[in-house]
């Protein structure tokens, strides 16, 4: 199980020395949708990770919003950077449980891969113009990107990622769309979602690594933007606290403000992965599971405790309404819905707008969805004033 079958001090952060009988194995894996021989050096979940980070969704992340805009400035977050984060949060989780480090990694560099450009607004945007055809949904198009959309290898289209990699990318998903997957591919990835079961630790882990690293990398570049102030986050209880204690260690960080938010931001992390390792072995040991697929059926494992959530569920409270919902990422969000829309209208109108292999898809309109969706910021944006002659943004 976790650290207490090895003695070790509940909160401590040392590797475990072997993986937990409650990780994914990739020596055991569920496998990949076309077999393929075994790489000689590198297990099925480095693999992954490795197709993930050659591919060509994986690159346009750079380009694509997290919550400004790519040409607003230079350090702010994109969703590259975002991933490389959750990535490593949840890599450190990872080690202290015994989980697999290696697939939290490859889920992490990959869970944001169907994410349009534009951040939310285009997402919403473009789930808007697929109303009457089938809508969209984010984690579902980081799966088609994955399965099918990716063009790199002779045999097969998409990544062929492993059945454990490709099930943690897929986190949400409706039932309509979980039955339809269930029909292509009986048993896979969407059979959890009519089951009603878990995903693996390692996915379970991804999820919560994603919104640790939403709000302090929020926190960060909603200051760096003026948007938000310091003393408006005083107000947020998780901030304050560690910022306190912060200044209380160092009060000489009250000259460097950048310095002191620094600190703040990096002691609220901290103590948010200690509170993850330390409630997830809890809840372990209380469930009494003993293997992967009895964690499956137990619920949720891999947690905050219910102090922790409600102090993390606050401060997303705040970024909601202070830094998502500020009249001036509102007006950008406008602009960019706009765009979204008049492309989407275009290329449905001039499908030969499109590149050759998008137009020449029976299903136009999810093929303007998948065109559309696969764009960076700054492309999105040329394509617009290209085919309207307006520029925006």
């Amino acid at each position: 199980m976790f650290a207490e079958s090895l003695d070790l001090p509940v909160g401590s952060s040392q590797p475990l020395a072997s993986l937990s009988a409650l990780a994914c194995d990739p020596a055991h894996s569920r496998g990949r949708r076309f077999a393929e021989a075994p790489a000689p050096t590198r297990n099925a979940f480095q693999r992954d990770r490795d197709r993930i980070v050659h591919s060509t969704a994986f690159r346009r992340l750079v380009y694509k919003t997290q919550v400004f805009l790519n040409h607003e400035g230079d350090l702010f977050r994109t969703r590259l950077t975002h991933s490389l984060e959750v990535a490593q949060l949840g890599r450190s989780i990872a080690r202290a449980l015994g989980l697999n480090e290696d697939l939290v990694e490859a889920v992490a560099l990959a869970h944001d891969l169907g994410h349009t450009p534009f951040g939310h607004a285009g997402q919403d945007t473009l789930n808007e113009c697929m109303a009457e055809h089938g809508g969209f949904e984010h984690n579902l198009q980081s799966l088609r990107v994955v399965d099918r959309l990716e063009e790199r290898y002779p045999a097969f289209d998409g990544l062929n990622l492993s059945f454990e990699t490709r099930e943690g990318v897929l986190k949400h998903c409706s039932r309509t769309n979980a039955e339809h997957l269930e029909q292509t591919e009986p048993g896979g990835v969407g059979r959890r979602f009519i089951d009603r079961t878990k995903p693996s630790l390692e996915a379970q882990l991804c999820n919560l690594a994603d919104a640790i690293a939403y709000n302090a990398h929020d926190i960060d570049d909603g200051v760096r933007s003026g948007l938000i102030s310091i003393e408006q986050l005083l107000q947020v209880e998780l901030f304050a606290h560690y910022h306190q204690q912060t200044l209380t260690e160092h009060p000489g960080l009250s000259e460097k403000p950048r310095r002191l938010l620094y600190e703040t931001i990096r002691r609220m992390l901290s103590d948010q992965v200690y509170d993850v390792i330390d409630t997830t072995r809890q809840a372990v040991f209380q469930a009494g599971v003993g293997s992967l697929e009895e964690a499956r059926q137990a619920g949720p494992l891999v947690a905050f405790s219910p102090s922790m959530k409600a102090r993390s569920g606050e401060l997303k409270k705040f970024l909601f309404a202070q830094l998502y919902r500020h009249p001036q990422v509102m007006h950008t969000t406008g602009q960019a819905q706009q765009v979204v829309r008049e492309l989407f209208d275009a290329y449905v109108a001039q499908p030969a707008e499109m590149s050759a292999d998008f137009a020449a898809n029976a299903d136009l309109h999810r093929s303007v969805a998948d065109y559309i969706a696969g764009m960076t910021d700054r492309f999105a944006l040329r394509e617009h004033e290209r085919l309207t002659g307006r520029k925006l943004l």
